[in-house]
């Protein structure tokens, strides 16, 4: 699977699931790129600067990509989480 394709397979993941449950907290996120399996993602609002953001990508997103779409290797956050 290329990485247009992991791109294209995640946007509905993305929009139907993830996108709601930031949304419940005040934020969102945004897929900046793939690069050979690796998605990184930019988290706004509420969830930028947030201490439990890394649990979030990593035991939820990635988590749940993984599940849906198996091509997907990691979860980076691309998040500049500074003030």
């Amino acid at each position: 699977m290329t990485d247009a394709e992991i791109i294209d397979a995640l946007a509905p993941v993305m929009a139907e699931e993830v996108d709601p449950a930031l949304a419940s907290h005040g934020g969102g996120g945004t897929i900046i790129k793939v690069e050979d399996g690796v998605v990184y993602i930019e988290l706004e609002g509420g969830c930028k600067g947030c201490p439990g953001a890394r649990m979030t990508m990593k035991n939820g997103i990635e988590t749940l990509f993984k599940e849906r779409v198996p091509a997907v290797k990691e979860v980076v956050d691309a998040t500049d989480h500074s003030f």
